[in-house]
């Protein structure tokens, strides 16, 4: 299990208040800091899924108090090793409905993992450059029937930081960031489809090419595909992994799909682009669908209660929609 380190800093006169709270916590492992005169700096070390309780603690505490802040780092190692405490009723029914919530909240707190989200969802240069690339690579990996080069192609696209940021700000019913993430993926979706549509009318593109007509119809299998990629892009970012590796399954249920239609509507084949956009965009639904989902049982809330309240009945909602939608696209599939 990862570890996290918490820079706890309160004026001196909250000294007690903060060590009986530090105290109560068997979790955590905690030491008091040298700092400067009239502040008291302690550190605690607990598992990354205990962060979160320790957060919204202290934050409930103290947020009022000026002079207090919270400071969150990873670690790497400790030594030495810090042992988990065990006590004689850990086989009682009470340990174990406790050990089966740790195990259920084993994830990264909800402030890691907004930033990382926030950040990848953001608009740069970086974003556009990367989509740019990407669907040139993709256009020639798929006018070649290169299968070698359309991969490639996938692991260039950033689409998978506003495709978690659309599900996150869905869980957490945060219009800011849902905004944000609406804009950067369709800006993203707009550069690939002009740049497609544009190499498709310089370069012909036909539908006859095998890597092109596999993405002009849809079958139940590309849901399958979608669905467990928007599940294990959200995964990966609660869980503190690494997001490369899997930004690569959604960029192969997105860019595709979406370059092929480009390159069709470019070239004249209107009918074969059309197929090539509904396969695109079941695909958006189906991830944003399983992001949703795996958020809500990951335990992703806002921390106060009337916000967890509104994020509840905004991601209910938001379930019930996509889930609609989704049985329309299967009908359609199916007919």
């Amino acid at each position: 299990m990862a570890q996290r380190l918490l820079k706890i800093i309160l004026p001196e006169m909250n000294q007690q208040q903060a060590l009986d709270l530090l105290n109560g916590q068997e979790e955590v492992t905690f030491w008091l800091e040298e700092s400067a005169r009239g502040t008291f700096v302690a550190s605690a070390i607990m598992d990354s899924g205990f962060s979160e309780h320790m957060m919204d603690l202290f934050e409930r505490t103290f947020s009022h108090i000026e002079g207090f802040r919270l400071v969150l780092l990873p670690v790497e190692a400790t030594l030495p090793r810090i042992e988990k405490k065990e006590s004689p009723d850990d086989t009682g029914p009470a340990a174990r409905e406790k050990k089966k919530k740790q195990i259920d909240t084993r994830r990264i707190s909800r402030e890691e993992l907004y930033a990382e989200v926030v950040d990848s969802a953001d608009l740069s240069t970086v974003y556009i450059a990367l989509t740019l690339l990407a669907t040139v690579v993709a256009a020639i990996g798929l006018l070649k029937n290169n299968v070698a080069v359309i991969i490639g192609a996938m692991v260039i696209a950033p689409f998978l930081g506003p495709n978690v940021a659309l599900a996150l700000s869905t869980t957490l019913a945060d219009t800011d960031l849902g905004t944000r993430a609406i804009k950067t993926l369709l800006i993203g979706l707009g550069i690939v489809l002009l740049l497609s549509a544009t190499m498709g009318y310089v370069l012909n593109a036909t539908p006859q090419i095998p890597e092109i007509a596999s993405r002009t119809r849809t079958d139940l299998s590309d849901l399958i595909l979608a669905l467990a990629s928007g599940a294990a892009g959200v995964l990966a970012f609660t869980t503190g992994i690494s997001s490369a590796l899997i930004g690569v399954m959604v960029s192969v249920a997105l860019l595709p799909p979406l370059t092929v239609c480009g390159l069709l509507l470019g070239s004249g084949h209107l009918p074969q682009s059309f197929a090539a956009f509904l396969l695109f965009v079941t695909n958006v639904i189906c991830i944003n669908f399983a992001g949703v989902v795996t958020f809500f049982i990951k335990g992703i809330s806002p921390r106060t209660w009337w916000e967890a309240k509104k994020a509840k009945k905004a991601t209910r909602r938001a379930i019930i929609i996509w889930s609609v939608i989704l049985i329309a696209l299967v009908v359609v599939i199916l007919l």
